[in-house]
């Protein structure tokens, strides 16, 4: 065994570790942990196999906006643990059995592509349109295949990620009424006679003078 097929075994070892952490850790912030670990290691595998792109993509992208973003969500969000282990067991035959059946699935894809015991040969130059002799480049080639043979499954997840964003953005504007909102338009529309109302008062009376002789504070008070 060389030493790439040992970090191979290595970095797949401490993913499906992580992965299966993600699904048993009780707390939200550990299963988070858990998953930029898994994604680490991902990242690891398919620099392995040669695709420094998605490799660098995966950590860019997910590892230092999407996860960090998850992160804080999850700390900031008061979740209550005991109210979700309440129908754990309840659906647990259901997620058995959809788990069960994406196992299968991902099995039968593997064994398919996994059938040649030779490693696909990357030529070091290539030529291109114009016949000249260029660097192979791996971002080029997989943009290229991307957007001409896989080009309508791409369009296809663009607009489901689209409709995504459109329900996640419709969902956080719903009125709620335990939030307190104040309508911009309305500010802007104000008026003056709208807020302050004059009303006319008539003016302080001085109090009549007493009788010469009298005290204002020894008198009785009327009953």
């Amino acid at each position: 065994m060389d030493v790439q097929t040992g970090f191979f075994y290595v970095f797949s070892l401490v993913l499906l570790f992580a992965a299966f952490r993600v699904v048993t850790a009780r707390n939200p912030v550990h299963a988070v942990l858990f998953l930029m670990l898994a994604f680490s290691q991902a990242s690891g595998i398919w620099l392995l196999l040669k695709a420094e792109f998605l490799a660098i993509v995966l950590v860019l992208v997910y590892l230092g906006a999407v996860m960090v973003l998850f992160l804080f969500v999850v700390m900031m969000l008061d979740i209550n643990i005991d109210s979700l282990r309440q129908g754990f067991w309840k659906h647990f035959p259901v997620a058995l059995a959809v788990g069960a059946l994406i196992s299968l699935e991902m099995a039968v894809v593997l064994i398919g592509g996994f059938r040649s015991s030779e490693a696909p040969v990357i030529p070091d130059t290539v030529m291109n349109a114009a016949g000249q002799v260029v660097q192979y480049s791996n971002t080029k080639a997989l943009g290229t295949l991307l957007y001409t043979k896989y080009l309508y499954p791409l369009e296809i997840a663009a607009v489901i990620l689209l409709v995504a964003m459109i329900a996640a953005i419709g969902l956080t504007l719903r009125r709620r009424k335990d939030s307190k909102a104040i309508n911009p338009a309305l500010q802007i529309r104000v008026r003056a006679r709208d807020r302050v109302r004059m009303v006319s008062i008539e003016p302080t009376r001085e109090a009549p003078a007493a009788p010469v002789g009298e005290d204002p504070a020894s008198e009785e008070p009327k009953k």
